[in-house]
């Protein structure tokens, strides 16, 4: 039996006023929740990010503080001490000039053959062979010599290109404080060996006065740490990297010291590290100038007040639209199911509007139709 459009009309305007009552409310939450939630993930990817960050650079400030830790040991051994301290008893009752005499005519004929029997004697020490074992021990070590007051090599690990050590840029700083400084050199890097490395000085102090008797120099290998800060993965588009406060890349995937590359990234930080709140926030969104919008996590070494050559800070950077690509996919669906369903009520609604006039036609037959002529 065919519906009474007495009945259907009823019927369509309770459909479309249930549909505005409870499908328009879910389907806008829906879309704030979404949207929501993309503000929830940026705040909980730059927490992670700060987080990994300060992780990094605390691994390196370790690492950094362990080898010259190590290097300080050698230092303050008491063979290295004793060794040093006898070095140093012939120029007692020598004038400056003197030794500085006698120590150039060394160094003037120190790749040559003539002072190959002093080479020899230097690297077949007792001291000497303590120190290879203490590279042995410590794959770090690369290279380790000891030297007395004067810059003279005492002991080493390989035979120095110099014999006489002053003229390198750390004995200034070693020699003009009467207890030593540690120096640690900038980031350089070996042809030969393929390897990062840097070169630390660390002053040899005489029992019970703390004066300056000579120091120990130090190759050490870079290679441990920058292995473990290329580990981290973040994403496809993520990498975390160490840069100088100048912005040149230290470290990087596919990068090295000596490209003199900047970082896009520490431009955009710059001015977050030089305000207390931008460093405990630890994580700015930045468009980098390849019109990219980027998370870039940031966190300070703190290196450089004890090492002026490492001003080093550890950044992360990942494409924004990869950070929140799963919300931002949900909150796209959310806003596709909000316009479906606000066609879906229009389309409800013009319908009913289109029939709310419609007039009822008498469909019983007409009277005259009843009747039938009488039969002859």
């Amino acid at each position: 039996m065919p519906l009474d459009p007495l009945e259907s009309r009823p019927s369509l305007q309770k459909l479309l006023a249930g549909l505005m009552l409870i499908l328009v409310p879910v389907t806008v939450f829906g879309f704030y929740v979404a949207l929501q939630g993309d503000s929830y993930v940026r705040h909980v990817s730059g927490d992670h990010f700060r987080t990994l960050t300060r992780i990094s650079a605390e691994t390196t400030s370790r690492f950094v503080g362990e080898f010259v830790k190590d290097v300080g040991a050698i230092a303050n051994s008491p063979s290295v001490v004793q060794a040093v301290t006898s070095a140093n008893r012939p120029y007692e009752h020598l004038s400056e000039e003197a030794v500085r005499s006698k120590v150039d005519a060394i160094e003037n004929k120190w790749n040559t053959s003539e002072a190959d029997a002093l080479s020899r004697g230097i690297l077949t020490s007792d001291l000497t062979r303590e120190l290879r074992r203490a590279r042995e021990l410590n794959a770090k070590l690369l290279k380790i010599t000891v030297v007395d007051i004067s810059g003279a090599t005492v002991a080493a690990t390989d035979k120095p290109l110099h014999y006489f050590q002053t003229d390198r840029e750390y004995w200034r700083l070693l020699y003009s404080q009467e207890q030593g400084a540690i120096h640690v050199s900038d980031v350089r890097y070996d042809e030969q060996n393929r390897l990062y490395y840097v070169s630390v000085a660390y002053p040899i102090l005489q029992e019970g006065t703390g004066r300056f008797i000579g120091a120990v120099t130090a190759l050490v290998d870079l290679s441990p740490l920058f292995a473990q800060l290329n580990g981290h993965q973040i994403g496809r588009t993520g990498r975390l990297f160490l840069v100088r406060d100048d912005g040149v890349v230290i470290q990087a995937p596919s990068v090295t010291p000596g490209m003199k590359i900047k970082s896009e990234e520490f431009a955009a930080i710059r001015d977050a590290l030089g305000t207390l709140r931008g460093r405990e926030v630890g994580y700015i969104y930045a468009t980098l100038p390849k019109g990219e919008l980027y998370l870039i996590g940031f966190a300070d070494t703190g290196l450089r007040e004890a090492y002026p050559n490492l001003p080093w800070i550890v950044l992360a950077s990942q494409e924004d639209r990869e950070v929140v690509g799963p919300v931002r996919g949900m909150a796209g669906f959310a806003l596709l199911m909000l316009i479906l369903a606000l066609l879906m009520m229009t389309l409800l609604g013009a319908y009913v509007f289109l029939h709310r006039k419609q007039k009822l036609e008498d469909i019983e037959t007409p009277p005259e139709d009843n009747q039938r002529p009488a039969a002859p």
